[in-house]
């Protein structure tokens, strides 16, 4: 996977045999609770969110489960991952549910008025609006979520080449630039310089525009110092000035900015390379720190329902950094995990979280009336215990 979009990439843990390689791609769970649910906190910033194709199958008015439940009261359903969500608050057992209940918190309102939802839902992914993994797709491609719809986006279907570089953290998809236009101002200037695809005897070259703006450049020097060629008229040449507003090192990009009593989005320079409004845009650590932050912007985040974008500790990777620090336990059960494949994985975490619990009360229950365990209460213990989740063989 590249290193552009480790952060906001559907990660496959199939091939995934090193324990920090493993913590890092289970850190969508780490800054979840496995064992409460999650409605009491409201609307919790940022949260892994899950939804039951059991409970709510295609056709019915989705709904989405916090981790705990999607553990416990939906233990044994069709469960798949939708990785993080913004804002969200845990449906299970409301009105979308009908009759079903939620075991850890069964007084809940019928319906979250504010939560979003959209045909990830449903399973369904991209503009292609497919199902990930799709079985009938031969392209191997990687899906890249989008930081504001958080929709997930094939590679091939973003308007653009993807951009291959460290600086890079966060992707907004073309339909949520359109629906915030003033961020195609800031693209122009602090986003990564779109990459376009031509044609080339018959085969397809990937060319980024601002190393266009720079040959221009170069070749007008030619022609001026007496290289070949008569004129520089057609080139287009830019004031001398361009590069300095366009050219950004990489001090540039990650460097808070200057602040001033004005308006940044005003003050940014009219000058330069126009870029197209099309495709997906790809920005640098710490783009958000250069936003507008005064009253009249404020006033336009809000109207395009983008204001989390002024808030650094809402992205994934703030969220996946509190994951980070939590433990998953014993290096055993790391070097088991590395071994399974993802849906497998992400059950035998909720078993053994399960397992701990249960085994914890049993204990403290035989030393409290002073019982030796037997290994007849460890088979009746167990026995129990998959006769409680429903299963038989439950991992253990």
């Amino acid at each position: 996977m590249s290193d552009v979009i480790e952060d906001t990439t559907i990660v496959s843990l199939r091939d995934i045999t090193d324990e920090d390689e493993l913590r890092e791609a289970l850190s969508v769970l780490g800054g979840s609770d496995p064992e409460h649910c999650s409605y009491t906190k409201g609307y919790v910033k940022r949260q892994a969110v899950f939804a039951c194709s059991t409970c709510t199958p295609t056709g019915v008015d989705p709904g989405g489960l916090c981790l705990a439940c999607a553990n416990i009261c939906h233990d044994g359903h069709d469960i798949f991952e939708l990785y993080t969500k913004r804002q969200f608050r845990c449906d299970c057992g409301n009105d979308k549910f009908g009759d079903f209940n939620c075991q850890l918190n069964p007084t809940k309102d019928s319906v979250n008025l504010k939560n979003k939802y959209n045909h990830n839902f449903c399973g369904k992914y991209c503009s292609c609006d497919r199902p990930y993994p799709d079985a009938d797709d031969q392209v191997d491609d990687e899906m890249i979520q989008c930081i504001i719809c958080e929709d997930w986006y094939h590679t091939r279907h973003l308007g653009c080449a993807v951009v291959d570089s460290e600086e890079l953290q966060e992707m907004v998809c073309e339909a949520c630039m359109n629906k915030a236009p003033f961020l195609w101002s800031y693209a122009a200037h602090i986003a990564a310089a779109p990459v376009i695809k031509v044609g080339h005897s018959g085969e397809e070259l990937e060319v980024n525009v601002d190393e266009l703006e720079n040959q221009k450049d170069r070749k007008c020097e030619a022609f001026s110092n007496g290289g070949e060629g008569s004129s520089c008229q057609t080139l287009d040449k830019q004031p001398e000035n361009r590069s300095a507003a366009f050219k950004r090192t990489h001090q540039e990009m990650t460097d808070s900015p200057v602040k001033t009593h004005g308006c940044r989005l005003k003050e940014l320079p009219t000058g330069g390379p126009h870029r197209a409004r099309e495709g997906a845009v790809f920005w640098p650590y710490n783009w958000r720190s250069r936003l507008c932050t005064c009253v009249s912007c404020k006033r336009a985040y809000v109207k395009a329902e983008v204001q989390f974008l002024l808030d650094e500790s809402d992205t994934v990777l703030a969220y996946e950094n509190s994951g980070r620090a939590q433990p998953l336990g014993e290096d055993r059960l790391m070097s088991f995990l590395s071994s399974l494949d993802h849906v497998q994985q992400l059950e035998m975490i909720y078993h053994y979280n399960d397992l701990k619990t249960e085994l914890t009360t049993f204990l403290q229950q035989h030393a409290v009336e002073d019982k030796v365990v037997t290994a007849e209460d460890i088979e009746q213990f167990f026995e129990g215990l998959q006769s409680k989740r429903g299963r038989p063989n439950a991992g253990y």
